[in-house]
């Protein structure tokens, strides 16, 4: 099966034989081609208990965790990447987070629905009501997104929690990307794709993980 193309961006950012940690892992998708294929071992965190059994079909290692209380189940440095694909919004402390990240992995990798893009601006100012969208398709009332956010406020965030940005590109609503995304990112991106590392330095640790007593991790 053809691996999605911000999937596959985000395989192009990790380097083979890593330990990755991926947060909101899904039906593990992602960790399961970059064990084939990179040769990439680590952990997966899902809340949904049927996107677990997938994981575990998979041979995908996955722990049941609730990202909204952090990750003090694992030491500093114990990845070389985490990874958090489409879950910032849903996070109700996503500043704390991303420092949670760098805290326990050398690099983070993240991706989000863009609210700068053109339709979502559109509909805020022209219709007056929230957007509806292929990647924003709740109602404002029955929608798991908390926290919205554009490009610019991604970075200014970043800027303000001291985290460099190495990478960035966005995709559209069906993982594709095109010469507009590329000229003007915050205006045509749907979902942004973000690549990035604390400013400060760190030192080296031993890689080890801590899982607690009821996380679910197949073997």
């Amino acid at each position: 099966m053809e691996l999605r193309t911000d999937l596959a961006l985000i395989s192009e950012w990790i380097a083979e034989d890593s330990h990755v940690l991926d947060l909101g892992c899904g039906d593990g998708t992602l960790l399961a081609h970059l064990r084939d294929t990179c040769q990439v071992t680590g952990y997966g965190l899902e809340i949904d208990d049927d996107n677990l059994v997938h994981c575990i079909k998979a041979g995908v290692n996955a722990i049941h965790t609730d990202l909204n209380q952090g990750l003090s189940d694992f030491t500093d440095d114990s990845f070389d990447y985490v990874v958090m694909t489409q879950a910032l919004q849903i996070i109700r402390r996503p500043d704390l987070l991303l420092m949670e990240m760098l805290r326990v992995g050398r690099e983070g990798v993240v991706t989000f629905p863009n609210f700068g893009h053109w339709q979502a601006r559109f509909s805020l100012f022209f219709k007056g009501v929230m957007p509806i969208s292929h990647t924003l398709q709740s109602e404002w009332y029955n929608t798991e997104n908390i926290r919205l956010c554009t490009l610019h406020d991604f970075e200014k965030l970043c800027y303000a929690l001291d985290i460099e940005v190495l990478q960035r590109a966005v995709v559209d609503a069906t993982h594709r990307t095109s010469w507009s995304m590329r000229l003007k990112p915050n205006l045509f991106g749907e979902i942004a794709i973000y690549r990035f590392r604390s400013k400060a330095v760190k030192r080296v640790y031993p890689r080890k993980s801590l899982v607690t007593q009821n996380a679910l991790v197949s073997t």
